[in-house]
């Protein structure tokens, strides 16, 4: 991963799914530099879109990557390493993880990448996880499960928000994570609610892929995947 250097500029990345052409326009868009600047990826580069080898190809040139497992990155793994393929996996997107390399399988250093992503990562006071956790339990005692799965902090997150925009989820200064898209809510950009900030926009789902500044706060989106793809 290299030494990380404190001028250095932190940057958070929405989930991916496979959606090669919106991470390179993020990446070009944030003026990313790949040999200076951190990318902190928050999981679910597997399924849904068609180009998940490209996409972890892509990530593995950025030697400052630190990424975080998601649910799909779970299932891809699974059937990567042990050949499951449960149906649920494929009815939500896992068979375009398949195609996405054809007969050859997944590659020893995506398998590696994905087997050796981190479940939360937490800099700054700031902690980065795809899912949620429990504000109640140590991140320690916390299941892997909730870490992947968990929409539950984020839904709190925007109840609480309207009464009490201040309160604040944990010991953390700021929350970041993915899983839930911000459709969800009604909305096609990145959204805080109390002290989270909720990064998937939609990229799974034909809406656009969000990448953040994390000390600025400022953000660049792909265009809508619909529209990047549907000449594909």
């Amino acid at each position: 991963m290299g030494v990380f250097q404190s001028s250095m500029k932190t940057f958070v990345l929405g989930d991916i799914h496979g959606n090669y052409k919106a991470l390179l326009q993020c990446l070009e868009r944030s003026k990313f530099d790949r040999n200076e600047d951190r990318l902190i990826s928050l999981g679910d580069v597997c399924d849904r879109g068609k180009q998940v080898k490209e996409c972890i190809d892509e990530l593995l040139t950025v030697p400052h990557c630190i990424y975080i497992l998601g649910n799909h990155d779970a299932w891809a793994l699974d059937w990567a390493v042990n050949g499951k393929t449960s149906q649920d996996w494929l009815d939500q997107g896992g068979f375009q993880t398949q195609m996405s390399y054809k007969e050859g399988g997944m590659p020893k250093d995506h398998v590696r990448f994905l087997s050796q992503a981190l479940l939360y990562f937490v800099d700054k006071n700031r902690l980065y996880v795809h899912g949620g956790f429990d504000p109640e339990t140590s991140l320690e005692k916390t299941s892997k499960e909730t870490f992947i799965w968990d929409r539950g902090l984020l839904q709190k997150a925007q109840q609480h928000h309207f009464a009490h925009a201040q309160y604040r989820f944990g010991d953390f200064n700021e929350i970041f994570v993915g899983h839930t898209p911000t459709q969800n809510f009604g909305k096609n950009e990145p959204q805080k609610f109390c002290n989270i900030w909720a990064m998937d926009t939609g990229a799974g789902w034909h809406g656009r892929l969000s990448i953040m500044d994390v000390e600025t706060k400022k953000f660049w989106q792909s265009d809508k995947v619909a529209d990047l793809y549907e000449t594909s």
